[in-house]
């Protein structure tokens, strides 16, 4: 490695600042996380907050025209890099039937995560869907941020 790349890298440790891999950064949006072809859609970005009002972190509803697909994500804004119970959920509005009603489907991706929830898909042509996510937060904050739209919406 020739000299002034040892010592740029040196100086930037010694800054705090870090540089990281393009597709890392990328990976970290909720584009990059859903993947190709999707895209935010109106009032899909929320944010996960407890009831007192701490923001913990933010989910995202995402549609791609391509594959008629929504995708939700949580992503962390507080607690990043450290494992802690989160979920992302998306809800969708069953197509009726002559013969009786369906219950919505329902997908989620629960678990301890350092970085995000989720990507959750499913396919919503032509239906309803909400959208939520959570983030429990660590040390002596027992209440678990929330945060989506609990009303049925982007029906297209």
């Amino acid at each position: 490695m020739p000299a002034k790349a040892i010592l740029l890298t040196a100086a930037l440790c010694l800054s705090g600042a870090v540089a990281t891999p393009a597709n890392a950064t990328a990976a970290r949006t909720p584009q990059g996380i859903c993947g190709s072809g999707f895209g935010l859609v109106s009032g899909g970005t929320q944010p996960v907050k407890t009831s007192s009002g701490r923001r913990y972190g933010t989910v995202y509803l995402l549609y791609n025209r391509g594959t008629e697909q929504n995708c939700v994500v949580t992503i962390k804004s507080s607690f990043v890099g450290t494992k802690t119970q989160m979920s992302a959920t998306l809800t969708v509005m069953a197509k009726p039937r002559q013969d009786g009603k369906q219950d919505p489907i329902v997908r989620t991706d629960s678990g301890r995560f350092s970085i995000y929830a989720g990507p959750v898909k499913y396919w919503a042509k032509g239906t309803c869907v909400k959208f939520w996510g959570t983030i429990k937060p660590i040390g002596h904050d027992p209440a678990v941020a929330g945060g989506g739209r609990n009303a049925w919406g982007n029906c297209g």
